[in-house]
């Protein structure tokens, strides 16, 4: 039994907690419970690093802990009908939510819904912050669309799946941040975009693996790496020169977006920087493995993590330049 699978029958639709009649967590219980997902899981960097101002730190939890378990349902489930069965389950939970708000009342339909620890620690947070729900729905919609969909054929098509699947998530941390405007927005979203690409080029044979193609078939064809070397998983110079392509096109949308970096708040800019390097370094290794990402998964040590952490806040205090 996997870690998710545990979870699931202690937290899922059909555990003890949701068929029984014992009362709902408290909210203490379920934001403990999201501080220990956000710190049990492995993540290219640190969810929350010790930079970010602690008033935060347990709203960064809740918000992450919603997006890992939207994640695990999308990925850790067998069989594309069970995943989005209890996707769907999982969207019933975020519309029960947001009908609970304060302002729309305590009742969902007709009667009460018991929320998921999740939700019940996500509920302040969205009320103080104002968390838009189309942005939780857009994370949920990306992980239905990875049960139907296998593979794009234009990068148009990946940037728009990249509108889902990251750009929400950045958003959301604008809101905690309380930096929301229409030009930030734009820089995020470029940033986030960024990540999502350089974690599919960093991840190329793990996706091929659970039957997922990222890179655009079209990218494919110019570059002449056919589908049966795909297959083959193949590293050749085709495959190099197309690779090489895609991690400089992530390249630039991380870069875009660093502007975003010092209009945001005091210690946030740290780890914004901090998220946006870390995708730049993980584009570097697979460069420095000459693009062989069928034989290596690059990765950024803790050691790195640290000397980028390091040279974020020299930026911050002004002693490295931007």
């Amino acid at each position: 039994m996997t870690v998710f699978e545990h979870e699931l029958a202690a937290w899922g639709p059909d555990s003890a907690y949701f068929e029984g009649t014992d009362a709902p967590v408290s909210l203490s219980e379920a934001q403990a419970y999201c501080r220990r997902v956000a710190l049990g899981h492995y993540e290219n960097f640190p969810v929350v690093s010790w930079v970010l101002p602690r008033e935060l730190r347990t709203h960064f939890f809740n918000v992450y802990a919603f997006c890992r378990w939207a994640d695990d349902l999308g990925d850790e489930i067998e069989g594309a009908e069970q995943s989005l069965a209890l996707l769907s389950w999982w969207r019933s939970q975020l519309e029960a939510c947001y009908a609970g708000l304060p302002q729309a009342g305590q009742q969902h339909g007709s009667e009460t819904v018991k929320l998921h620890p999740v939700f019940i620690a996500l509920t302040p947070t969205i009320v103080e912050f104002g968390l838009p729900q189309q942005a939780f729905d857009d994370l949920i919609q990306a992980f239905e669309q990875d049960q139907r969909v296998q593979e794009y054929e234009t990068f148009a098509q990946l940037l728009e799946y990249c509108q889902r699947s990251a750009n929400p998530v950045g958003r959301l941390v604008l809101h905690l941040c309380r930096s929301v405007t229409e030009e930030n927005l734009a820089w995020s979203d470029s940033i986030c975009t960024g990540l999502q690409l350089a974690n599919f080029w960093q991840d190329v044979a793990r996706d091929y693996e659970i039957g997922r193609i990222y890179l655009p078939a079209e990218d494919r064809r110019q570059f002449g790496y056919s589908q049966e070397q795909l297959e083959n998983r193949e590293f050749n110079p085709a495959f190099q020169c197309l690779l090489a392509f895609e991690v400089e096109r992530a390249r630039k949308y991380l870069r875009d977006g660093l502007p975003l970096v010092p209009r945001l708040p005091g210690r946030l800019q740290v780890d914004i920087d901090l998220f946006a390097r870390g995708g730049l370094r993980i584009l570097d290794h697979v460069e420095g493995v000459q693009f062989n990402v069928w034989k290596t998964r690059p990765v950024v040590s803790k050691g790195e993590f640290f000397g980028l952490l390091m040279q974020s806040l020299a930026r911050r205090w002004g002693l490295l330049g931007r």
